[in-house]
């Protein structure tokens, strides 16, 4: 099993380590965090004194160094990959992953990359809100472009597998356009709700109930986290925010005009019940060769279909779909 080199030991970057060295993985790590370094040693886990020294250690073992640090500092980490550790596997878990594509086409263009992004996290940060089980069942993109290897893919797909979660093909621009609405919108929604409720004074707050509490959970984010998760993601958030305004604006037209809301009700009903439909459908398993050609391809049209990557070998990836197709 090849050994991990994680950059960044907050939640994420610390639960791959945690997981990666459970599946029998060796494994280390770096963090310009003092506190998440000492913690980190002190539950006994192997942290390099500085990024440069793990991503040497990272070329002379040929490990798969993993970039988990806030996208504004992916920059940074890749020129350092540059410089130590040139020709690496190289993954990320950043939560937008056309920025991260484009940046290693520019400053690490010979590192065998392919990107990620598991869908999995708390509200909590740093390595001490971390742990191994965090991504059990979850789901875990593993993105390609057309300058993606495939050996790159199944080496980033392979650590989210042997992490616990399914792989879901995807490209980076579909992957981006999926967490806008998915992921990145409902955190502009529930900072909103969060300061409307808020607006309403003590009175509002103490009757707050768990629609409310649902609904505003992710406001106990990180601020600095959510900024450049959605702020990276500028241009497909900004799409997702026009329909999510057209849709409170014809609800507002609606109440305003006529006193129902039940076109959005129900269409927002029907929509949760598409959601859940989904996730309850009965699977079928079928396999994807990794030898013939267009392999890639391939995968990435089971994502686009619904689909996962539950297990991979040195010639196929077992795949599930929904039983409809």
């Amino acid at each position: 099993m090849r050994a991990v080199c994680v950059i960044g030991l907050g939640l994420i970057g610390g639960s791959v380590l945690r997981a990666a060295l459970r599946a029998g993985r060796a494994g280390w790590g770096a963090t310009t965090s003092e506190e998440d370094a000492a913690a980190a040693r002190a539950a006994g886990y192997d942290v390099a004194p500085s990024t440069e020294e793990a991503l040497r250690r990272a070329a002379e073992h040929d490990a798969l160094v993993v970039i988990a640090t806030p996208l504004p500092a992916v920059g940074g980490v890749l020129r350092r990959i540059a410089r130590h550790a040139p020709e690496t596997y190289l993954t990320d878990v950043v939560g937008v992953q056309e920025p991260v594509h484009e940046l290693v086409r520019e400053l690490a263009p010979d590192t065998r990359y392919a990107g990620g992004h598991p869908m999995s996290g708390t509200t909590d940060s740093g390595w001490p809100a971390g742990r191994a089980e965090l991504f059990d069942r979850a789901l875990w993109a593993v993105t390609t472009d057309e300058d993606t290897r495939l050996d790159s893919w199944v080496e980033a797909a392979a650590l989210a597998v042997d992490c616990g979660s399914r792989v879901v093909p995807a490209g980076p621009g579909e992957h981006d356009a999926a967490v806008a609405r998915i992921s990145h919108l409902p955190h502009v929604l529930s900072a909103v709700l969060a300061s409307v409720g808020a607006d309403g004074g003590p009175l509002a707050l103490s009757l707050a109930a768990g629609s409310f509490h649902d609904g505003t959970r992710v406001a106990g984010s990180d601020p600095d986290l959510v900024r450049a998760m959605t702020e990276g993601n500028r241009a497909a958030l900004l799409d997702a925010l026009d329909d999510a305004l057209g849709r409170l604006g014809a609800a507002r037209g609606a109440l305003a005009t006529t006193g129902s809301l039940n076109s959005t009700v129900r269409s927002g009903h029907e929509a949760n019940g598409s959601l859940r439909e989904q996730h309850a459908a009965e699977r079928v398993s079928s396999t994807v060769p990794l030898n013939a050609g267009h392999a890639l391809r391939r995968l990435r049209e089971v994502g686009q279909r619904g689909g996962w990557v539950v297990s991979l070998d040195a010639e196929s990836a077992t795949v599930e779909l929904p039983a409809a197709e």
